[in-house]
């Protein structure tokens, strides 16, 4: 059965393209307005000057932080070096020392201690080059400074180097040509209000369909009242089990109608809730209050 409009924004997530005149804080803020809500929060914040992806989360999804947080990211952005390098003398530079695990101290202006720390780069591909200006796309594991991935290079060259444009185009499974402006939420918006809510339906991203990367244990209708009351998940209560759980992992507590009911945190991995007995999931974050 489909969900009223509603009841729907309560439990939504929008896949935003923010622009670069604007902070995270203010898009979110805007967006609160818009549908007069208590409760708004991104997952994870862009520069004021960056623009691309920004996941913001609605009312009851904003429970879903823990796992909309910490996913990997895709840019696109131009490098601009002081001083010209060869495209091959750039790429080898690139491929020996900012491919895969890399540690990074956090910029001066971050608000994270300036510790070093370990960070995953997947790949950093060198789209075109004219003179000091090099075009380039990156996926990178969350918490990837990629201002300060630039002049690391720089640095590793022997030259100076600066982050001088940069994109978000995907986080995870949210990508940027599936983005929508703050004109066109708010547009949507109103239509609704007039009447109209076709397009604020293709806008709100459902909470069941915003988290595909997070694994899932289903349970039995009479179990659902004790489950959104706090009481942790027995072997009793389930219905259907997704593979590869591990213990202490995050997953979806998810009604035979294929609702998010709360996440938990797995007290064994799937192998052994198959033929385990006993509690399996610490209900932690409830979000169908019943």
């Amino acid at each position: 059965m489909k969900k009223a409009v509603s009841e729907l924004i309560s439990r939504s997530v929008i896949n935003v393209n923010k622009t670069s005149d604007c902070t995270s804080r203010e898009v979110v803020k805007e967006i609160k307005n818009i549908f007069q809500l208590k409760r708004c929060g991104h997952a994870g914040t862009l520069d004021s000057r960056v623009s691309g992806v920004l996941v913001v989360a609605l009312d009851a999804a904003t429970k879903l932080m823990p796992v909309l947080m910490g996913l990997d990211k895709k840019y696109e952005g131009i490098l601009y070096l002081h001083e010209d390098v060869e495209k091959k003398t750039l790429e080898k530079t690139i491929s020996r020392h900012f491919i895969g695990e890399i540690t990074q101290t956090p910029p001066v202006k971050s608000r994270v201690a300036r510790r070093p720390r370990k960070r995953r780069i997947y790949n950093f591909e060198i789209l075109k080059k004219d003179g000091k200006d090099v075009w380039f796309r990156t996926k990178v594991q969350a918490g990837t400074y990629i201002r300060k991935l630039c002049s690391d290079i720089g640095e590793k060259l022997g030259i100076r180097a600066h982050m001088k444009d940069l994109r978000r185009i995907k986080v995870s499974h949210f990508h940027v040509r599936d983005s929508h402006s703050l004109d066109e939420i708010k547009e949507a918006y109103y239509s609704w209000k007039r009447g109209n809510e076709k397009h604020l339906r293709k806008i709100l991203i459902p909470i069941e369909d915003a988290i595909p990367h997070v694994k899932r244990v289903y349970v039995k209708d009479s179990s659902i009242n004790a489950i959104c009351n706090g009481a942790p998940v027995r072997d009793s209560d389930t219905v259907k089990i997704d593979d590869e759980i591990k213990p202490k992992e995050i997953v979806g507590i998810f009604s035979l109608n294929k609702e998010l009911m709360a996440l938990g945190i797995a007290k064994i991995s799937s192998v052994e809730m198959h033929k385990g007995k006993g509690t399996l999931i610490r209900t932690d974050r409830i979000i169908q209050k019943l």
